[in-house]
């Protein structure tokens, strides 16, 4: 319990900064933008590079991958197939609302709660990695694909060319190149790397923070019917489904099957805020679900580790 809250507690606090820097409006209107495409353009690919440097990508291929990557990949399939028939949602708002339901807060949450609910920050590692290697760029190709105009074959070319040009894939592949051949990066290399990194999850966050300020009440008009669908299946639908593919469909029990319930009921990340943000598709979706999955995760992990711990 002190895990869980004192993670939220920390996310909070930065978001509420945010907020008051929005409302202060001493960064000016456009300030909030310019923070996520800070993070998204910059900061993140240095994290994900680093992380990816540092892990064991055989750790993808775990057990705990069935449920963790199939209960993620089954809630937005579920969210893309009820938003188009409910709502008629195009491509690029379906996309941002499949990622909202189902890509987790395994960074700056995961890993905290890893370490004091199951004891070992490795049971995040199988999510984080699926999460950047492949749902990551196939949402941010949808969403790239909404730029391009055109049915000609230039058009065709560059949409399936376009996830080789975004910065957090190409982040990702130079991770996982070096943790392929065991390379490490010289420390004059590493430390401006890092120090780029470290802003990723704070620059992510206050600009979340400053997008709430004279925002409406969320999930308020009419838009609140894909926002509720998205909120359901993160915080209810995905850690049901990651238990019920973990213990019967992989044979976890014990502190595995937690791991992958836990895991599986971490809320919306604000990294798929920062992608609505940047190519401006889904915005307000992104940042209700991320605020309410938030909120209404607590209790959620705080039941599956009493029930499962």
């Amino acid at each position: 319990m002190n895990a869980v809250v004192g993670g939220f507690a920390t996310l909070v606090a930065v978001i509420v900064v945010g907020w008051v820097v929005g409302r202060a409006g001493v960064l000016g209107g456009a300030a909030a933008g310019v923070l996520s495409r800070l993070s998204f353009y910059v900061a993140t690919p240095a994290l994900l590079l680093l992380t990816l440097a540092d892990a064991e990508p055989a750790v993808l291929f775990s057990t705990g991958l069935l449920g963790t990557a199939g209960s993620a990949v089954l809630c937005a399939l579920l969210f893309a197939g009820l938003a188009r028939w409910r709502w008629r949602m195009k491509p690029a708002e379906l996309a941002t609302g499949a990622l909202a339901s189902s890509y987790v807060n395994a960074g700056n949450l995961g890993v905290p709660i890893a370490v004091y609910v199951l004891g070992d920050a490795s049971y995040v590692a199988p999510v984080l990695l699926f999460q950047v290697l492949v749902m990551a760029p196939v949402g941010l190709s949808v969403l790239a694909g909404a730029r391009v105009r055109g049915d000609g074959a230039a058009s065709r070319w560059r949409l399936l060319g376009q996830p080789l040009r975004m910065p957090v894939v190409i982040g990702c592949a130079i991770g996982l190149v070096l943790a392929a051949v065991g390379w490490q990066l010289p420390a004059l290399v590493r430390q401006p790397v890092e120090l780029v990194a470290d802003l990723a999850v704070p620059a992510a966050l206050l600009a979340y923070g400053m997008s709430l300020h004279g925002a409406p009440r969320p999930a308020s008009g009419d838009g609140k019917g894909p926002i509720w669908l998205a909120v359901v299946l993160k915080t209810v639908v995905q850690p049901g489904l990651a238990y019920a593919l973990g213990r019967w469909g992989a044979g976890l029990d014990g502190v595995p099957l937690l791991a992958v319930t836990v895991t599986s009921a971490l809320p919306t990340a604000q990294n798929v805020f920062v992608y609505a943000t940047s190519y401006d598709r889904g915005t307000v979706l992104a940042r209700d679900v991320v605020l309410l999955s938030t909120v209404l995760s607590v209790p959620v992990l705080a039941g599956i580790a009493l029930l499962l711990g």
